[in-house]
């Protein structure tokens, strides 16, 4: 009998399924810029590019609406393709909404979640230009398409860094990490007893990051108005040392990032700590931040040194010197990517 092997996604991983299923997709039309394995697929558009990304998210594997409101996860779902089209440098323009609804969300439900997808909408100045509706046996799912534009000397691509470049994050890393933990952890009290109201007041900052991030298009366009163009780029959606590896492999460089360099906020720091976790590892591998990680060359340093929320986090160098972490007390150790895991 022929002996079927069966490989479980799970020994892939989804990246190495996206590169397995990306081995039998052929190009065949000369519009089609870049394809798979960027933060967006780039379509050309006569004088300049389109770029276009897709986010699906699953309640009970993205979201949970036991704590999370349908204004908030209509917001997100926008945020998070914005999120992509800012991490090829690019203006998002329109977008598509797709929903799949059981039998248990009213119209006003919907129109909720549609509240918090036209605030989105509203605030990245993007038009909702269609999408599609259908039924669900399993809760909700929101598929949302993102197209976006950029001159293609104006995009930024996971494959630019080269060696002795500054590696650079906006913002700060771990909130969204930590204000899940914060927002599970209420759950779970409210489950065992529904008397018990939830304590979030003092950790509004941590459970706003995880329940209503927003997309940097802010520093997209300031990047516009400083004549800087990112060397590489991506979002950090997965983790930042998970994000740092795709740079890795992408551009064939090798990072190191100091620890005393990291930027986390004290509601954060203080939060993980209360709850029995190391902070620097949240702001490693915890995901969901949606900030910026982008490498420059080195004469940009000068135009964005004094910008309050870009953080100079380290340098690229040759990949033979690998991913390393320099720590507080200045020893070298390796990074390690334990991100966001989806199989």
């Amino acid at each position: 009998m022929e002996d079927n092997k069966r490989t479980e996604i799970g020994e892939l991983g989804e990246f190495g399924l996206i590169d397995r299923l990306n081995q039998s997709i052929k190009i065949k039309n000369e519009s089609t810029f870049k394809g798979i394995g960027d933060d967006a697929a780039v379509i050309e558009a006569g004088d300049h590019v389109k770029v276009v990304t897709t986010d699906l998210l699953l309640e009970g594997v993205h979201f949970d609406l036991a704590y999370a409101p349908l204004q908030h996860v209509g917001f997100k779902a926008v945020a998070v393709n914005v999120s992509d089209i800012a991490a090829m440098n690019a203006i998002p323009k329109q977008i598509t909404v797709s929903l799949a609804l059981s039998n248990r969300f009213s119209v006003e439900a919907v129109e909720a979640l549609y509240s918090g997808i036209n605030a989105a909408a509203e605030h990245y100045n993007v038009d909702v230009v269609g999408g599609d509706t259908t039924a669900s046996r399993s809760g909700l799912v929101i598929s949302i398409t993102a197209i976006g534009e950029a001159k293609k000397e104006e995009l930024s691509y996971r494959s630019g860094a080269k060696t002795n470049d500054i590696i650079c994050a906006t913002g700060d890393l771990g909130g969204a990490l930590v204000g899940l933990q914060i927002l599970e952890r209420e759950k779970q009290v409210f489950m065992a007893n529904p008397d018990m109201k939830p304590d979030l007041d003092k950790y509004t900052f941590v459970t706003a990051r995880q329940l209503k991030p927003d997309a940097r298009m802010d520093i997209i366009h300031e990047l516009r108005e400083l004549g800087v163009v990112p060397t590489s780029m991506l979002d950090i959606s997965d983790g930042l040392a998970s994000e740092l590896f795709h740079i890795c492999k992408a551009s064939n460089v090798g990072v190191t990032i100091y620890e005393d360099k990291l930027p986390i906020d004290k509601q954060t720091f203080d939060t993980a700590v209360e709850l029995g976790l190391d902070p620097i590892t949240c702001v490693l591998n915890g995901g969901e931040d949606y900030e910026l990680l982008f490498t420059i060359d080195q004469k940009d340093f000068e135009k964005l040194e004094k910008h309050a929320d870009i953080h100079f986090i380290g340098h690229t160098t040759k990949p033979e010197n690998g991913k390393n972490l320099v720590t507080k007390s200045g020893t070298v150790v390796e990074l390690k990517a334990q991100g966001w895991k989806h199989f």
